[in-house]
């Protein structure tokens, strides 16, 4: 391959949202834009549902932008996913992703890529994945940080509770690499955002439920108040429009 067919393909490759998190030296993005973002990822998931599909590997690198400055964007890598109904795989989704139910062994639907959306929001803001885990054992620690311990039915049917449990049902307690332990239900999720947003605290929320069966479809996401546009903040949405896009298009040029 020539020089100038290697510097064309890199210039026209589309980004990723992880390059687009690190292009943005990891700060994290404006609501405004996470929302569009969002809109688009949820619309793809609706599709999914309907035709049984889970896409078993959401995360920001398998979403990419359409185009050079627009928020479009496209799911990519469908090489782990399945139908519903054919959920042979017990070791799926990339491990800051993954859902409870999947690192814990219980049964497992297409709420798990709900699980991975409310994920890649949280990064979006912070500009850091929310659940950092060095391992599958702090990955659940890190979960139970923010979200406390699983309910009892939930740990009932879990088949892989021994890694994380000792006999009694106490969370195994672990030390990182950097030497920090991670105690449950000690930081609440707009805490660990440093959101002050109830709205899209909630939205997030309702994507991060221990119960995969409370957890929110992307129909109920699509109508979720966050997402919706009233006629009363019109022009202030395409203030924030204009703010996103100018965003996004610096972003690009630095491409």
């Amino acid at each position: 391959m020539s020089y100038l067919s290697k510097s064309l393909k890199l210039r026209f490759r589309r980004l990723n949202l992880y390059e687009l998190i690190k292009k943005n030296n990891y700060q994290g993005f404006s609501l405004s834009l996470i929302k569009r973002f969002c809109n688009s990822i949820v619309k793809c998931l609706r599709f999914l549902d309907e035709l049984d599909i889970i896409h078993c590997d959401l995360k920001p690198e398998n979403v990419l932008l359409k185009q050079r400055g627009s928020s479009t964007i496209k799911v990519i890598d469908f090489g782990s996913s399945c139908f519903s109904d054919r959920t042979v795989y017990t070791y799926i989704q990339s491990r800051f992703y993954r859902s409870p139910e999947v690192i814990l062994g219980y049964p497992y639907d297409k709420a798990i890529d709900m699980w991975s959306l409310g994920c890649i929001l949280a990064e979006l803001y912070t500009g850091y994945p929310l659940f950092p885990g060095e391992n599958e054992v702090e990955q659940l620690a890190c979960i139970m940080e923010i979200l406390g311990v699983p309910s009892k039915e939930i740990f009932q049917l879990a088949t892989r509770k021994r890694l994380f449990f000792d006999s009694r049902g106490v969370p195994r307690c672990i030390t990182n690499s950097k030497g920090r332990k991670r105690k449950p239900g000690s930081k609440t999720l707009s805490q660990a955002l440093r959101c002050n947003d109830t709205v899209f605290i909630d939205f997030v929320s309702k994507c991060l439920e221990w119960d995969p069966h409370k957890r929110m479809t992307p129909e109920q996401a699509a109508r979720h108040e966050w997402l919706q546009v009233s006629a009363s903040k019109a022009y202030f949405g395409s203030k924030s429009k204009e703010s996103s896009d100018t965003q996004l298009n610096f972003l690009h040029k630095q491409q």
